[in-house]
């Protein structure tokens, strides 16, 4: 069976606004990948969150990452290749550490929750493949006005900011196969020719074709 055939676990990492869903999406019909999304809209801390980030960063993140396990779980007992939207490990050393420095999260239940997570990716297998998403701030604010969601007008550029200097580090000590996308110029939804060009990386990393 050759490589390009096999059961592939392809993950989107970046920043909110970065495009990861809409990639996802994308991807997924373009290689007949299952794609799995984060869950948003279902999720019953998220607006709370964002009007009281002080209250309710400790329960946010433990929502994300039960759930994030749960579905990471039967995902692995699936013989099919799908394609995830975020990851879990974005949720310790990106989200959770973002609001501990901030003081939005104490450090005692930081360490809590670290250890938590520590716990659970020990049993889960990393990527084939993460796509990182890098977009620089300017590019986040106006993706995240266009889609037009209530509970996000009220992120702070600092927590943007933030997030992105941790998303750097993070990659930057990343041990697995990746592939960094840089999506300020790129607009892969509404051009063809970008969606091309995202798609040629994606091929050359995960399935050595360099033509």
């Amino acid at each position: 069976m050759s490589e390009k055939n096999e059961n592939k676990f392809i993950a989107i990492a970046g920043n909110i606004g970065a495009g990861k869903s809409s990639l996802t999406e994308l991807l997924a019909k373009r290689f007949n990948w299952k794609p799995y999304y984060e869950s948003v809209d279902d999720n019953p801390y998220l607006a709370d969150f964002y009007e009281d980030m002080r209250r309710w960063s400790f329960n946010l993140q433990v929502y994300f990452l039960s759930s994030r396990f749960r579905h990471q779980k039967v995902l692995m007992t699936k013989e099919e290749s799908f394609i995830q939207d975020r990851t879990i490990y974005e949720d310790v050393e990106i989200f959770a550490k973002n609001l501990y420095q901030m003081g939005l999260m104490s450090e005692r239940d930081y360490k809590n929750y670290s250890s938590l997570f520590h716990e659970m990716t020990f049993y889960l297998k990393p990527p084939d493949l993460l796509i990182y998403l890098r977009a620089q701030v300017p590019t986040l604010v106006k993706q995240i006005q266009s889609r037009g969601r209530e509970y996000e007008t009220t992120i702070r550029i600092d927590y943007l900011e933030g997030l992105n200097k941790l998303y750097e580090n993070w990659i930057s000590r990343y041990p697995h196969q990746k592939l960094i996308i840089e999506t300020d110029d790129l607009d892969f939804v509404n051009s063809q020719e970008d969606l091309g060009k995202v798609i040629s990386l994606v091929e050359q990393r995960l399935f050595g074709l360099f033509s």
